[in-house]
């Protein structure tokens, strides 16, 4: 994954929250609360908040860090069917997934919860990072309207450019590319100067397709984006031919680096962060891990630069990392009012400064780091699939995404990858059809 944003003031633990004791926490019970995510960074951050609550409520809360692998999916699935979930978890999966958890009675609808008292603690957050794990009325998911997940923190995946390497290559490090001209100039202007293009994990599919999706939304817009989707548009339309061209040009005029196809994302930080490269894809997570990998490191943040003047560009983000509650468990009232206090303005004030990640809560921005400021001001650009009440095949998606890689190694064409997906979808739609 990809950037987040960096340390200004780190509150100290005695304002890490504005209650103080006796502020109606009820301390007649000590019963346990356990988390399982997989958020590893944040151990020393979530200790100290743990402690900080106890203190306050004398309430335990135990939070159970793990690596975000396979085996912590499995662990999360098998808990699932043992009826053995945490009071609070995250699921490292996409909505289709969490939908078949929320149907099995796992997940608790938090949508009473944030309406109470007028809705206030729904109106702490972004509502682009609530519709992440929010449901629509009619989706194709079949699962009750409602919001089913609290986000901790909010991020979004842009362009990241060093400064200095810019300037060698004679570019304005304070005037980045804004459209497409631009930006492949750009591209020869650096391998002119020896240095390296964009990296990017893009060995993790995921990532192609979220800057795929960018340009989707620049090119057609978001409608035919979604009709694309129902099956009421072609890949092989137009529009989509020229979403994969931007790949070939990318390739043509020296933006990629070398290997990018088979680069996992740890990879390319190390290689961005070292300065081995002049641009890189990734989220705003980066801001804690570029720190840790080179504190002097001296880089911007920029939209991808549009290719088309037709439709504005967007950028995936919304809930980084998301906080669901079991709906079996037998401590749902101390949950909420624990998820509710480190929600609140000054523990999301504290986690932004202490990992680096962007806050959920809309009152902390004031509180935030410096460095995370570059990708507040483009939350406004931002959007999801998972926000769009349709969701593409997962084989179209992969269809799509190896096609992707196929041009940028030059063994496929931008016309040829366009019926390829269209003919995987098309299948698609017919096993969907014999199903129903």
């Amino acid at each position: 994954m990809i950037k987040f944003l960096f340390l200004i003031v780190v509150l100290a633990l005695t304002s890490v929250t504005g209650c103080a004791p006796g502020d109606g926490f009820d301390k007649s019970s000590s019963d346990k609360i356990v988390a399982w995510h997989w958020m590893t960074d944040r151990e020393d951050a979530f200790t100290e908040l743990a402690e900080k609550y106890k203190a306050l409520t004398g309430t335990d809360v135990q939070f159970e860090l793990y690596a975000p692998t396979d085996a912590y999916s499995e662990k999360i699935k098998g808990a699932a069917q043992t009826k053995t979930l945490p009071d609070i978890f995250g699921i490292l999966a996409d909505k289709r997934i969490i939908s078949s958890f929320i149907k099995a009675g796992h997940v608790l609808n938090l949508s009473p919860y944030m309406d109470m008292d007028d809705g206030q603690w729904e109106k702490t957050f972004y509502a682009k990072a609530l519709n992440v794990n929010r449901f629509l009325q009619g989706n194709e998911f079949e699962v009750s309207p409602g919001i089913y997940a609290v986000p901790l923190d909010v991020m979004n995946i842009q362009m990241i450019y060093n400064k200095d390497l810019f300037k060698k290559a004679g570019l304005d490090p304070e005037n980045p590319p804004k459209n497409w001209a631009e930006f492949l100039d750009a591209g020869n202007k650096l391998h002119a100067a020896g240095i390296q293009g964009m990296v990017s994990g893009w060995g993790e599919i995921w990532m192609i397709d979220c800057l795929a999706s960018n340009y989707a939304y620049n090119i057609m817009g978001e409608q035919k984006f979604v009709d694309t989707i129902k099956g009421e548009a072609s890949y092989a339309d137009q529009d989509w031919i020229e979403v994969f061209t931007v790949f070939k040009d990318m390739r043509d005029n020296n933006l990629l680096a070398n290997g990018i196809v088979t680069m996992v994302n740890k990879h390319a930080e190390q290689m961005f962060a070292n300065q081995r490269a002049a641009l890189a894809f990734n989220g705003s997570w980066c801001v804690n891990v570029y720190n840790g990998m080179n504190p002097d490191l001296n880089y911007g943040v920029m939209l991808p630069p549009v290719y088309s003047d037709k439709y504005p560009m967007k950028i995936w983000g919304g809930a980084g990392a998301s906080l669901m509650v079991s709906a079996r468990s037998k401590n749902i009232d101390k949950t909420i009012k624990f998820l509710k206090w480190l929600t609140a303005k000054d523990q999301q004030a504290y986690l932004a400064n202490k990992t680096c990640n962007l806050p959920s809560n809309k009152e902390s921005l004031g509180e935030i780091p410096q460095a995370l400021e570059q990708f507040v001001d483009d939350m406004d650009s931002v959007t999801h699939p998972s926000n769009l009440n349709v969701s593409e095949f997962p084989k179209v998606i992969e269809a799509r995404d190896k096609g992707i890689q196929s041009i940028i190694i030059g063994e496929k064409t931008p016309e040829e990858v366009a019926l390829e997906v269209q003919a995987v979808k098309i299948r698609e739609l017919k096993k969907q059809k014999a199903r129903k």
